[in-house]
């Protein structure tokens, strides 16, 4: 169970004497000094460089080391470990001065879930024209869950239906259901969204209704009683096994979930659907083609299924680490500049592989953001400097899990979303070596690019978009939960361009690592790992988070972005509650 913080245990207000001492030398020491000028920020590059200077590998393989321990089992919510690693954050907040949140006090924002565990048969037998029939087994075939925590699922005889990839777009003018009757039908759909018009859902780069989450809550919204996701390895972006590793074994999501529910959650390889259609009397890239197009229509497969999910749950609990370093300015302290990171990973598995290894440690991900959050905290306030506006640090939980944390984060801000001027999020960090490129996920999104490039450009670095547009990455880790909510958020990936190495290597060290470490018990702390360009890496984003934090104004999306219009109405609502 996860202990909860006492009052006693909060920390000391008082900065120690060594740190004052620091600060009343800060503006001789920044007299005569380079200044980042960005957006006329008084952050001298004395300071930058101090703090820069205090990012060390040592500290980062070691908070990795500790993090990614089997002692800590994986860091699954609601666990052992999980409190452990709850712990861990806490006590480093604590040393290094962070005060806690005042709506909270404490360090520990703790949020409710549900646990489901489901247990579907091991074999689909699929009904199709003129008494045909195919089985599909379980695990190898297809992953089933449970969708909603009723202790029996049962679906019998329910049609399934392609809708191509199940979307509702207004602003594009697309909609895949055109108003057809879905419900109690099973959906099965694609796992991206059109790319071949550059007009349409951003061409190659996937939107949120390319992600696997929003293809369940169409579903739902139509009654459905199911829905199949197409698994590719290029849609997904990453290959079954991640699939089967990441949905047997306990579900979790927020307790207080509402919205509409199916029955089941289901993915099924490339090459079963193929032998599903076919069932059908119909051709898998025939229907792809058609649902390319506007004017496509759901196509009733004439195919049943019945099937049954038995279902445990449990009320679980677990908490997002949250400790503020306060501003200095007696109004700009008010809003906040945001460090994230997610500490949890899925945890343990329910069988021990050739190895003996039941464990899921997640050293890159996320143990490995998770220490360089900490490093970064320990770099910013050894420094001694405080910047005009707060800066909060946020080590969030149950990531792995649809993004509960931030998602809780998000819906219960223990701060006004409209005071968070930028955010800062780290999942996963580059183990190849320092690179010439800097990869920004989400690149010409808001204006944080211009401190990106500023700070690279003292590296001698270059900024790049996301390499690899198709795979959504901005809609798959935490800073998506604030972006909905309006914060203007920076998230780096690996670059590519690793130093005296060949072209390509990068990539395909990085592809060769997701095929086989990615959500797999193999994902463990290795001491070969050249982490100079992680270091590189962090001293850019420590320079970010800082210009941000003394910037006269805080972050803004761009003209017309997709969250534009949710940072207006934050930054409206903050107003009205704190005139």
């Amino acid at each position: 169970m996860t202990r909860l913080i006492t009052p006693w245990m909060t920390p000391n207000r008082q900065s120690p004497k060594s740190a004052f001492a620091i600060r009343s030398l800060l503006p001789i020491l920044c007299a005569g000094s380079v200044f980042a000028t960005l957006g006329s920020s008084s952050v001298c590059g004395q300071v930058i460089s101090d703090a820069q200077g205090k990012i060390r590998e040592s500290t980062l393989r070691g908070h990795i080391r500790y993090l990614a321990d089997d002692l800590l089992e994986g860091r699954g919510p609601g666990s052992a470990g999980d409190a452990m690693t709850q712990l861990y954050l806490e006590t480093h907040f604590q040393a290094q001065g962070l005060e806690v949140v005042p709506a909270i006090g404490s360090y520990r924002q703790v949020f409710p879930m549900l646990g489901l565990s489901s247990d579907p048969e091991k074999t689909w037998t699929l009904h199709g024209k003129n008494g045909n029939e195919k089985e599909f087994k379980y695990f190898d075939d297809f992953i089933a869950v449970a969708g909603k925590s009723d202790e029996k699922i049962e679906l019998k005889d329910a049609e399934l239906v392609f809708v191509g990839y199940g979307i509702e777009a207004p602003e594009f003018r697309w909609d895949d259901f055109k108003g057809v009757d879905l419900q109690g039908k099973i959906l099965v759909m694609m796992n991206n969204d059109p790319e071949d018009d550059p007009e349409l859902f951003g061409g190659s780069r996937r939107l949120y209704y390319g992600r696997w989450d929003y293809k369940y809550e169409s579903a739902a919204r139509q009654g459905a009683a199911g829905a199949i996701i197409i698994h590719t390895d290029a849609s997904a972006g990453y290959p079954f096994s991640v699939i089967q590793t990441s949905w047997t074994g306990e579900e979790f999501e927020l307790k207080d979930s509402a919205g509409p529910r199916l029955d089941m959650k289901a993915w099924l390889i490339e090459s079963a659907t193929r032998e599903l259609i076919a069932l059908a009397g119909l051709n898998l890239d025939t229907l792809r083609a058609q649902a390319n197009r506007r004017d496509f229509k759901p196509v009733p497969l004439g195919i049943s299924l019945s099937t049954q999910i038995e279902c445990s749950a449990r009320e679980r609990i677990t908490a997002n680490v949250l400790g503020v370093l306060p501003g200095s300015d007696p109004k700009l302290a008010q809003e906040y500049v945001v460090f994230m990171a997610h500490h949890d990973h899925i945890g343990l598995a329910a069988d021990r592989d050739e190895r003996g290894d039941n464990i899921y440690n997640g050293a890159i991900d996320n143990a490995s953001g998770t220490a360089a959050l900490l490093t970064i905290l320990q770099a910013i306030t050894s420094s001694g400097y405080q910047p005009k506006r707060s800066i909060l640090f946020a080590a969030v939980g149950a990531e792995e899990q649809g993004l509960l944390g931030s998602r809780y984060l998000a819906e219960h801000p223990p701060i006004p979303n409209g005071k968070l001027s930028a955010l800062i999020n780290i999942d996963g960090i580059n183990f190849l070596g320092p690179t010439h490129d800097v990869q920004v996920i989400g690149l010409g999104k808001s204006t944080m690019d211009q401190l990106v490039q500023s700070a690279a450009t003292k590296q001698g670095r270059v900024v790049v978009g996301d390499l690899e547009p198709s795979k959504g990455y901005y809609y798959r880790s935490d800073q998506f939960s604030l972006a909905k909510v309006g914060v203007p958020a920076v998230y780096l990936h690996s670059g590519h361009a690793v130093r005296n190495q060949p072209e390509g290597w990068g990539k395909s060290q990085l592809q060769k690592w997701t095929d086989k470490h990615y959500h797999q018990r193999s994902d463990e702390y290795d001491p070969a790992w050249d982490l100079s360009g992680a270091v590189e890496d962090l001293q850019l984003l420590t320079e970010v988070g800082l210009v941000a934090a003394d910037a006269p104004t805080m972050q803004s999306w761009k003209p017309g972005d997709e969250f534009e219009l949710a940072r207006k109405q934050a930054i409206d609502q903050s107003q009205k509650e704190n005139p």
